[in-house]
C-alpha cells in the first residue's frame, strides 16, 4: 500500500470521527436546553440573564446544580415539628403589621431551618443550600432568595434601594408557597394530599390554611387573605 494512499485513508477515518462526534453533541444538545427549562422554569430564566444572555453557561451551570443535588432524598417531617414550624410562620405572619423588617428576618430564618430539618444543605451554606431548593422546588425557591436578600439589607441600605414595606409584603407573599412546599406532608409521609390544589401546582391541607389563619376557618377565595395582609396598610417601617 502506497504512502499516498495510507495518508488518504487516515483523513477519511479523522474525517469520519470529527463528523460523527459532531452530530452526537447535535443530537445532544437540543434536547438538554428544553429538559432544563422544563425542570427550572423561571430559574433557568434567571440563570440565563445571569450569564448575559449566554444559555450555554447557564446550562452547564443548571446541570452542575442537578449533579450535586439531583439525588437528594428529602426528610419527612414529625407531626409535632410539622406544627411547630406552621406556629412559627403564622407568629411571623402577624408579627408583620407592626414590625415587618423583623417578620422579613424571621421567615428567612424558618426557611433555613426548615430546609435543613428536610434534609438540605444546612441554612449556614446559603448559596448551597439555595442551590439544592432550586433543584428540586425550583418554580417557588425565588421567595426564599427574596427574604433573604431584604433580610439581610442594613436598614439604611434598604431605604436608598426602595426596598418598603410593600416590597416585604411581596417577599413574604412568595416564601410562603416555599413555605408550604417543604411543610406539608409528602405521599410517603402517609399523609397524602387531601386539601386545595391550585393553579400553580401548590396543595394545601384544610390543617395548613387553618393554622394559617390562627385556628380559625379559612376565607373565601374571593375575600381570602393572610391575616397580616389584610392590614398591610397599617405596617408600620421598622
Amino acid at each position: 500500500m502506497s504512502t499516498g494512499l495510507i495518508i488518504a485513508l487516515i483523513v477519511i477515518a479523522a474525517a469520519v470521527v470529527i463528523i460523527a462526534a459532531a452530530m452526537t453533541l447535535r443530537a445532544r444538545g437540543p434536547r438538554r436546553g428544553p429538559s432544563l427549562k422544563r425542570r427550572f422554569g423561571p430559574e433557568y430564566d434567571r440563570a440565563v440573564a445571569r450569564h448575559d444572555g449566554d444559555a450555554q453557561a447557564a446550562e452547564r451551570e443548571l446541570t452542575e446544580r442537578v449533579q450535586r443535588h439531583g439525588d437528594l432524598r428529602q426528610r419527612a417531617l414529625e407531626p409535632a415539628q410539622r406544627e411547630r414550624y406552621e406556629a412559627r410562620w403564622t407568629a411571623a405572619q402577624e408579627r408583620f403589621v407592626d414590625s415587618p423588617r423583623e417578620a422579613v428576618a424571621e421567615a428567612d430564618r424558618l426557611l433555613a431551618e426548615l430546609a435543613g430539618a428536610r434534609g438540605f444543605p444546612d441554612g449556614g451554606q446559603y448559596e448551597e443550600q439555595l442551590a439544592a431548593l432550586s433543584v428540586h422546588h425550583a418554580h417557588h425557591v425565588d421567595g426564599y432568595r427574596r427574604v433573604h436578600r431584604v433580610a439581610h439589607l442594613r436598614v439604611e441600605d434598604a431605604r436608598d434601594g426602595g426596598t418598603g414595606t410593600e416590597d416585604m409584603r411581596e417577599a413574604m407573599v412568595a416564601a410562603r408557597a416555599l413555605f408550604e412546599e417543604l411543610v406539608r406532608p409528602a405521599r410517603h409521609d402517609g399523609g397524602g394530599h387531601t386539601g386545595v390544589r391550585h393553579e400553580d401546582g401548590r396543595e394545601d391541607s384544610g390543617r395548613h390554611r387553618a393554622g394559617l389563619n390562627g385556628g380559625r376557618k379559612a376565607p373565601s377565595a374571593r375575600g381570602g387573605h393572610m391575616p397580616w395582609a389584610l392590614h398591610r396598610r397599617q405596617a408600620k417601617e421598622s
